[in-house]
């Protein structure tokens, strides 16, 4: 994955790579940063659910890499669904760029 091409986002890093597989894989990685496991657990089922619920239905078939910044640990729900979307839409936009060029 430290081939794929970065997205950063406020609260996320995102790793993207192609992949020929006809569904999209994705990893959630939370590193403790000095926090309990509950806090890290609530987090990572967090981001989980929205990668599911907000970034598999638009993007393309790929492998993706999403690691939480030590910030999200203080982010809200809405703001980690804004991040989650913004990601989302960055991704979508740069898989019709490759599209278009090909």
């Amino acid at each position: 994955m430290r081939s794929g091409a970065k997205v950063r986002a406020k609260l996320l890093d995102l790793r993207r790579l192609d992949n020929s597989a006809e569904v999209a894989r994705v990893a959630v990685i939370v590193a403790k940063f000095g926090h309990t496991a509950v806090e890290r657990n609530k987090l990572k089922r967090r981001l989980r659910e929205l990668v599911r619920m907000r970034m598999l239905p638009v993007i393309s078939p790929m492998d993706l890499l999403v690691r939480a910044r030590r910030e999200a640990y203080s982010a809200t729900f809405e703001m980690l669904t804004d991040d989650v979307n913004d990601a989302a839409q960055r991704l979508s936009a740069n898989a019709q760029k490759r599209a278009g060029a090909e």
